[in-house]
């Protein structure tokens, strides 16, 4: 079977933006075993969904709206075989173990190993802020390389130890894939998503995500262009993708809760990362 490889940030000129995205327990939920119900859409699967911000590199502008997004001649992608060292800030014993399970998906296909360390300061400071303007998030790659040490580079704002094993694989996998660099999948260079622009905005400028207009264009509409990403098919099952409500585009097209890696994160990380 032709490998479909996913958009990542590496060898090829990568981008200052680094963002994030899932949603809450609120959201109907499958098992982390079986691919969430072939993305069927409910009209409760979707209701009170949080996404995440953006964020970027201190110094590094966008303009919302633009197909470059900040694009900069740095690498984001981990030199192979790297051990990333990962601290955590805050967060209860069963959180953090959470987090230490799901992350190391990745590790099972690509040559990548996440070393959580208790001392010392390292590469990837995970946090647990959970205020109002707080999300999920992580910096992309070694973007995280360039913030201050006494920093968080990744955050995970709504765990609890009360959180279900389907979204903390959700949301721990899909952050630590943004650390290894790669980026959302609905903002492909040849995804071709049918927004109901106006639905759109209206959805995420409501409760709980308060987004400017501005903010919904840098997380949804925006896209990597073909120059800055290596890519080639586009992957509605990636792990990498946000979930759409058919309520939000013109033809009835949706996304579900993607909960675990497809097959085409696994091959295609593996290509990356090779062991």
């Amino acid at each position: 079977m032709e490998l479909h490889k996913k958009i990542l940030l590496g060898s090829f000129i990568s981008m200052a933006m680094v963002s994030c995205s899932t949603t809450n327990d609120n959201v109907e939920e499958n098992s982390p075993q079986v691919q969430a119900a072939s993305n069927a859409d409910t009209s409760a699967g979707f209701e009170n969904t949080r996404m995440c911000k953006d964020v970027y590199l201190p110094g590094e502008g966008y303009i919302p709206g633009t197909a470059s997004k900040g694009a900069v001649l740095t690498s984001k992608k981990w030199p192979n075989g790297s051990v990333i060292t990962v601290s955590f800030i805050g967060g209860s014993t069963t959180v953090r173990n959470k987090v230490m399970q799901y992350a190391q998906a990745w590790s099972q296909y690509a040559n990548i190993t996440f070393k959580f360390v208790t001392s010392g300061t390292a590469q990837i400071r995970v946090s647990f802020k959970s205020g109002p303007t707080d999300g999920s998030y992580s910096y992309i790659g070694k973007d995280a390389l360039g913030i201050p040490a006494n920093q968080e580079t990744m955050n995970f704002g709504w765990f609890t130890d009360t959180t279900s094993d389907t979204e903390f694989s959700r949301t721990a996998t899909h952050e630590f894939g943004h650390a290894l660099g790669m980026i959302h999948e609905h903002q492909h260079p040849l995804a071709a998503i049918p927004w109901d622009k106006p639905k759109v905005y209206a959805y995420y400028a409501a409760a709980p995500n308060y987004w400017t207009q501005a903010q919904v264009d840098t997380n949804f509409f925006t896209k990597y262009s073909t120059t800055q990403t290596q890519y080639s098919a586009y992957d509605k099952f990636s792990i990498m993708h946000y979930s759409i409500s058919s309520t939000l585009t013109t033809n009835g097209f949706s996304v579900g809760n993607n909960t675990v890696l497809s097959p085409t994160d696994k091959q295609f990380i593996a290509t990356v990362y090779p062991k």
